[in-house]
Order: C-alpha cells, then sequence, then structure tokens
C-alpha cells in the first residue's frame, strides 16, 4: 500500500484551507473591529438562532456547553450579549444579543464576506458554485450526524 500523499489527501487539504481561513478572519476581524474570530462566530450564531440557551449555541457551535459559558460571559461583560434566566425556570439562561452586538455582527460580518468574496473571485474560484458544494457537504455530514464515523456510502 502506497502512504497518502499529500496532493491526493483532500481531508488534510480541508483541515489546512480551514485553518488559515479562521487566521485570516480572526486577524481581518482583530484589525478592524477589535473582535477575535472565536467570539464574532460566538456573536454571529446568537445571531442566527435569535434568542437562545447556552446549550443549544453549544450545539450549534459544536463546542462544550462550559465553553460555551465562559465566552457568553466575557460577550455579556463586554456588553455585546444580554443573558437573563429563562422563562422556562431551571437552570437554563436565554441569550441575545445587545444593540452593540447587532451592530458588530452586522459591520464585522459584512467586512468579513466581503472579504471572502474577494478572495475567492481573485484566486478564480466561482463563489456560488463553491457555496453549493459547501453546503452539500455540511448537509451530508448533518445527515450523518447520529452515526459516530463517516460511511463509504456517505462518500
Amino acid at each position: 500500500m502506497l502512504p497518502m500523499r499529500r496532493e491526493d489527501n483532500l481531508g488534510l487539504e480541508l483541515h489546512t484551507l480551514v485553518s488559515r481561513l479562521e487566521r485570516a478572519g480572526d486577524q481581518i476581524l482583530r484589525d478592524a473591529h477589535r473582535i477575535s474570530y472565536r467570539r464574532f462566530l460566538v456573536l454571529a450564531m446568537v445571531s442566527e438562532l435569535g434568542a437562545s440557551t447556552q446549550r443549544a449555541l453549544a450545539d450549534h457551535l459544536a463546542v462544550s456547553e462550559p465553553s460555551v459559558s465562559r465566552m457568553v460571559a466575557s460577550l455579556a461583560e463586554s456588553g455585546l450579549l444580554d443573558v437573563v434566566p429563562d422563562p422556562a425556570g431551571g437552570n437554563r439562561r436565554r441569550i441575545a444579543l445587545t444593540e452593540a452586538g447587532q451592530a458588530l455582527v452586522a459591520k464585522a460580518g459584512i467586512h468579513l464576506i466581503e472579504r471572502l468574496t474577494t478572495l475567492l473571485r481573485d484566486n478564480g474560484v466561482p463563489f456560488d458554485t463553491y457555496l453549493t458544494h459547501t453546503r452539500k457537504l455540511n448537509a451530508a455530514l448533518d445527515s450523518t450526524a447520529a452515526r459516530p464515523t463517516i460511511s463509504d456510502e456517505t462518500l
């Protein structure tokens, strides 16, 4: 059996691309908006979900609740999130963007999308095609979420 060559290793290429995009996004957001990419992702997901719980936020971000809890506390302290007891009771808390959080997500989100669109366009990558295929892969992974591994059937 021949060892996998980098040019044949889609998994490694995807991992490298995502890591580099996250680093680039982090630098863009820090330079222009004074927020890290990780913090921005939390705010963007709260924007997508609307008022939700920490558990729902953690599930959608695919991270642990304690991790989200720390990030939410920090963002609330910064005035970007409102955190209140869930009307349904229990230990749950409802999370929503403040006006400052909404403004930041809108402004930074547009900036980040513009930069990514320019990167694709300037490098001959058709945006609509890339987005369509990315969505297909995400949908395929969503449909296999109950299974612990990706099967040969999925691929």
